[in-house]
Formats: structure tokens, C-alpha cells, sequence
């Protein structure tokens, strides 16, 4: 199992290198990118704060919980901190599994998990200026803007 939280654009084709093997039948990736908009606004970037140890420490246990719930082969999940741009990917998770349906239920039961489970925010910058927290989320700490 491979877990990171990182500051480094993140691969995706790595992460099936590193979840493939002969005896699975299925070998399946997840890639959340940045969007261009959110609720009707134009969104000009992303930045992700993140408790960095405790997030991948997190994530590792999520990946092992939902590895055994649907026997899964391996497990690869990256999420990335920092400032982001329109297009760059933000979390990848790859499954490899036995059959199809195994590693698609594993990959969405960890990305909803991720989002709700894990101590990463989202800051979402819009074109008019304005920055905003999404999903009610603020790191701990003092807050501008």
C-alpha cells in the first residue's frame, strides 16, 4: 500500500505501476483534477492545507479498512497540498483487484472517505478575488482574507 500526501505534481500512470500485478483482472484509476468553476463561478485556483502526517497516516487506514472490505490486491492514493491550477491533479487513487466491481467500490468508498474522513481543506480562489473555504472546512489557525 502506497499513501502520500504531497507538495510534487502527482502521476497517476505511477501509481498503476505501482498497483499492478499478474493476478488481478482489474487495475482501476481515480483522478480528481481542478475545475474552472464551482456553483455557477468561475474558479481561478486551488490551494490544500492539510495535518500532512495525520492526513496520510489516515488515508493508509482508510486504504487498509476498504482493502479488506472488498479484497482488493494493492492500493495507491496520492493527494496533493498546496497551490493548485486549473487542470492539475489534485488526488489520484489506483486499485488493482481480482474482479471490476471490487476495485470500483474500494476506489469510491476511499475518495468519499478521503473528503470527509481526512484533515485536508480546500480554499477555492474565484476570478472576481474572492477566497473561499469549501464544504464549511478551515484549518486551525489564524484566518485572512
Amino acid at each position: 500500500m502506497y499513501c502520500v500526501i504531497t507538495r510534487d505534481p502527482i502521476d497517476p500512470a505511477g501509481l498503476l505501476r505501482r498497483v499492478r500485478r499478474d493476478v488481478d483482472g482489474a487495475v482501476l484509476i481515480f483522478v480528481g483534477v481542478v475545475r474552472d468553476h464551482h456553483e455557477g463561478r468561475s474558479v481561478e485556483a486551488l490551494s490544500y492545507e492539510a495535518f500532512e502526517e495525520m492526513a496520510a497516516e489516515r488515508i493508509r487506514a482508510i486504504c487498509g479498512e476498504v482493502g479488506d472490505r472488498f479484497e482488493v490486491g494493492e492500493l495507491a492514493v496520492a493527494h496533493r497540498v498546496g497551490d493548485l491550477a486549473i487542470g492539475d491533479v489534485s488526488v489520484a487513487i489506483a486499485v488493482a483487484a481480482p474482479h471490476r466491481d471490487a476495485a470500483y467500490k474500494a476506489s469510491r468508498e476511499i475518495i468519499e472517505r478521503i473528503k470527509t474522513e481526512v484533515p485536508i481543506w480546500k480554499r477555492e480562489r474565484y476570478s472576481d478575488g474572492e477566497e473561499v473555504w469549501r464544504d464549511g472546512t478551515v484549518p486551525d489557525g489564524p484566518q485572512t482574507g
